[in-house]
């Protein structure tokens, strides 16, 4: 295994920050400092150390759905004393973090995993992982203003990608749309319905690739399912394991 998937697979960082981590002469290989990138390693048998000590494969890596009420703010710990999703997910092992992000006013999905790698690459706008958004919106959406969104709109400095966005219903001055994107900008989809005029009311995550919310009721969590993972291995186009 080349040691900058070990390093992910251990949960230590992305495979690009494992990168940076050997080339900033941090991780040390059998007791040698390891520099060259490529370098393989044999999880069995090789010592693996980062700053001096010891990085370990788990025996078995954790793969979360959480179900985020709003009011929850996506970090570990918060300097501020806010409530945390780690106040949600108890008893799971040492190293299982979130995947990317949802605004502490944002509902619904979020990934929790061990598995550096596969947080990297959910995270990361080039392996285009659609998340999919409930929305709720002030005003009647236009069917103009529904082709801005899907066309992209200028967030600072930059276009967003295309998205897809389908009206669900329009009642009592509020608009329920369900948008797909694949970025993660800071708080991208409140913004861009601002931007045409419709300010957000409600919003909540319900699929990430091709995990689902589903029925799980807010606050609560599960594990991911087998088809679950690999459906979603093979769409970030990840080895099966």
């Amino acid at each position: 295994m080349r040691l900058n998937r070990f390093l992910a697979r251990s949960g230590a960082a992305s495979r690009r920050g494992a990168d940076a981590l050997i080339e900033a002469g941090r991780v040390r290989l059998n007791g040698e400092t390891v520099t060259r990138l490529g370098t393989t390693v044999d999880p069995g048998r090789d010592l693996v150390e980062l700053d001096g000590v010891t990085v370990a494969l788990p025996e078995l890596l954790t793969y979360i759905a959480l179900n985020k009420p709003p009011g929850y703010v996506v970090t570990m710990s918060d300097p501020q004393g806010r409530r945390t999703v780690t106040h949600l997910v108890t008893g799971v092992p040492a190293g299982v973090v979130p995947v990317g992000r949802l605004d502490a006013g944002t509902a619904g999905l979020l990934i929790l995993t061990d598995d550096g790698e596969l947080a990297h690459r959910i995270a990361h706008p080039s392996y285009e992982i659609d998340k999919v958004y409930e929305v709720e919106a002030k005003g009647t959406l236009s069917e103009d203003e529904r082709l801005k969104l899907e066309r992209g709109l200028m967030l600072d400095g930059r276009l967003t990608a295309p998205a897809a966005v389908r009206v669900v219903s329009t009642a009592r001055g509020i608009t329920v749309a369900e948008m797909t994107i694949h970025e993660g900008r800071k708080r991208q989809v409140r913004r861009m319905f601002e931007l045409v005029g419709h300010p957000v009311t409600r919003l909540t995550r319900t699929q990430v690739g091709p995990v689902e919310l589903g029925e799980l009721p807010p606050g609560r969590w599960r594990h991911l399912n087998e088809d679950e993972l690999r459906a979603l291995r093979e769409a970030l186009e990840m080895r099966p394991e």
